[in-house]
This record gives structure tokens, C-alpha cells and sequence, in this order.
């Protein structure tokens, strides 16, 4: 016989518990969670005392957003405890991403003149 546990999903129970945003993101999406439940998951483990969705709000408070976190040296993120070096290049290398597809977007742009019109409105 199988134990029950908070973990275990059940449909799309809207009662549903989750451990970590991780399962929240897999059942709802990742549009579901918050600034710092997104967060959470880059960091993955908390420490002694503090989970690691704790850990990202305090991270969030800190910089205001993630626009705020964006561009900092790393060693800010050094000051921040339940952060080493892992975690924070695990951030920075989802920042990374992020700046890249914005990048793309942001020259697709420039050079498609039927792509502007579609998005902005244009007119010629």
C-alpha cells in the first residue's frame, strides 16, 4: 500500500500543496509563479533555517526586481547568504539567456519591416 504524501498530485486539485515551485511550474506553468518562486528553482537547495524560496525573496527585496538583479557583478550576490558560487552561476547564466532572446527579438525587429508593423503597427 502506497503512503500518501503533500507531494503527490492529484489531478488539478486547486487545493494542491507543493514542496517546491517546481511541481507548482509543472502543473500550473511557469506563468503561475512568482518573481521569486521562479527564483527558487535556479537555486534549488535552501540552508539550515532558510528555504531557497526565502532565500529568493530576500534576493528580490534586495534588487527591487529582476530588472534590478540584472547587470550586478556577481560579488553583490556573494553578500547574500544561502548564495556560493553554484547559485549565483546558475542566475547569471539565466540572466544570460534571457539578454540573448531579447537580443534576437530586439534585431528580428530591426531588420523585418513587416514584422514591426504586426507587433507596433507601422505604418510605411
Amino acid at each position: 500500500m502506497k503512503k500518501s504524501t503533500d507531494k503527490q498530485i492529484i489531478g488539478n486539485s486547486q487545493n494542491q500543496r507543493w514542496h517546491h515551485p517546481g511541481g507548482k511550474l509543472r502543473e500550473l506553468g511557469a506563468n503561475s509563479l512568482s518573481d521569486a518562486e521562479l527564483l527558487s528553482i535556479l537555486i534549488s537547495t535552501g540552508i539550515k533555517g532558510k528555504s531557497a524560496e526565502k532565500i529568493a525573496e530576500g534576493i528580490i527585496a534586495k534588487f527591487g526586481s529582476f530588472k534590478g538583479m540584472a547587470n550586478q557583478p556577481l560579488e553583490k550576490f556573494l553578500t547574500i547568504k544561502g548564495l556560493a558560487d553554484v547559485k549565483i552561476i546558475r542566475i547569471a547564466a539565466a540572466f544570460e539567456i534571457a539578454k540573448r532572446c531579447v537580443d534576437m527579438v530586439l534585431k528580428d525587429l530591426k531588420e523585418d519591416k513587416e514584422l514591426r508593423k504586426e507587433v507596433f503597427g507601422e505604418q510605411e
